[in-house]
């Protein structure tokens, strides 16, 4: 039997493609491992989001060429964005790559891996197909507790800055009835907290059935206890969403909403399609149907053109609503986006000031809204033992705050009223009642 290494990095759609690949390779008798050094092929399923990501990806694989010079039957293999975006490009930036294949081709790699072995030369597949769900094909779910369900792939929105449509295409939704099995099966083995996962969940549509009315029928499965999602674009977000997550009792009272600036002219620059008030008025909706949820959101600081007042306006928005947590990121230019083009770039230098300024601003409102939350009594999913302290347990809250507290192995996988007593960082600490 083969045994095939996958790492994996970047997004949870990411994490999803590499249980799908898993089933794919499990099913033509391939066998996943979880020691690399049992591995006669490693795959890396790659993340193209910034140039950053690619570059820790290229680094990583070059220190496996060691392993490789030991064994020279050793295969190693890129997927996903990287893959999509680079295609055979790829080979002359690491020619000891041996195969390359894209994000709409995985049902090919058995045949490309057995392939490869026997002829020993360079191969890719990376052409993208729009009509690609991968219906009817199980993920082998790497967690004990959560699992995620991809409900669509690709992305019509093309913001400006972002090479997600040109390395995963455009939107194309699963079946409903194949959703509903999936997670069922899940349910059945014992995950009870559910993420649904698509580029933008607020456009699944398939035949007369939106993202709203597929909320309602995953809420109806009986065998899981919570469901999430991600990712939400604030341009799509209909109140008929909102109704649903309000009157869902598994629906978790937790979104993540990307801002990505507070500036009508940054917003129209970037492609976004909604303006600051649009955004202020989404929030307002959510927080007045369900008083207690979790607002996260992402934040890009010197996108190309912003200036000091335009970067202003994005602070106080963030001052303004108060989200429970903000990924900051400064504006990373990436090859093929509309972007990167633009002739009026922020300075490296400017980036990074305006991010720090950002990350000081969250850090506080994070900490006062996590601060707020002494007192409460909430229910933790418990998923592991504390990092720090193995007499300690570690789980999420409905709204998706990780929270410790006293306990032990009996207490993992089970759901459990907790007092929280402590606030730090973006950590809750706690007692069970």
């Amino acid at each position: 039997m083969m045994n095939i290494f996958l790492e994996t990095y970047g997004c949870q759609m990411n994490v999803a493609d590499s249980e799908l690949v898993a089933s794919i390779l499990s099913r033509d008798g391939l066998f996943v491992v979880d020691n690399i050094d049992q591995a006669d092929v490693i795959i890396f399923n790659t993340c193209s989001v910034r140039q950053h990501a690619e570059n820790r990806v290229i680094g990583r694989i070059n220190q496996e060429l060691s392993r490789k010079r030991q064994n020279p039957k050793l295969l190693i293999g890129v997927i996903g964005c990287m893959a999509q975006r680079l295609g055979k490009e790829i080979s002359q930036i690491i020619p000891a790559v041996d195969f390359v294949v894209g994000t709409d081709q995985y049902e090919f790699l058995p045949e490309i891996i057995n392939k490869t072995l026997e002829t020993h030369v360079f191969s890719y597949k990376t052409v993208s197909d729009n009509s690609q769900v991968y219906n009817e094909l199980h993920p082998i779910h790497q967690g004990k507790f959560n699992a995620f369900v991809t409900i669509m792939r690709g992305c019509n929105n093309f913001c400006s800055y972002c090479i997600v449509p040109y390395t995963r295409g455009r939107e194309r939704s699963r079946p409903v009835a194949d959703i509903i099995s999936e997670i069922t099966r899940a349910g059945d083995k014992g995950f009870k907290d559910i993420t649904l996962l698509g580029q933008n969940v607020n456009s699944y549509r398939n035949a007369e059935v939106n993202f709203a009315e597929l909320l309602r029928r995953v809420n109806n499965i009986e065998n899981i206890s919570r469901i999430r999602f991600i990712t939400s674009h604030p341009k799509d977000l209909s109140d008929e969403v909102i109704e649903v997550m309000a009157e869902s009792d598994k629906v978790c009272e937790h979104l993540h909403l990307a801002l990505q600036s507070g500036d009508d002219d940054i917003l129209r620059r970037m492609n976004r399609g909604y303006t600051a008030d649009h955004f202020r008025m989404i929030v307002g909706k959510l927080r007045k149907n369900i008083p207690d949820i979790s607002i996260t959101t992402d934040v890009i600081a010197g996108f190309p053109g912003e200036n000091q007042a335009q970067f202003e306006r994005t602070r106080q928005i963030m001052q303004e609503l108060e989200f429970d947590y903000a990924f900051t990121y400064k504006y990373s230019p990436r090859e093929g986006t509309v972007a990167a083009t633009f002739p009026d770039q922020v300075s490296e230098t400017e980036r990074l000031v305006r991010l720090k300024e950002l990350i000081k601003i969250q850090e506080k409102i994070t900490l006062k809204k996590y601060q707020q939350q002494i007192g409460k009594i909430k229910e933790i999913y418990v998923e592991n033992f504390s990092r720090k302290n193995k007499s300690e347990v570690s789980g999420k809250s409905r709204d998706y705050k990780i929270t410790v507290f006293p306990g032990g192995e009996e207490a993992i996988g089970r759901f459990i009223r907790v007092r929280i007593t402590d606030a730090t960082g973006w950590t809750l600490r706690g007692e069970s009642l």
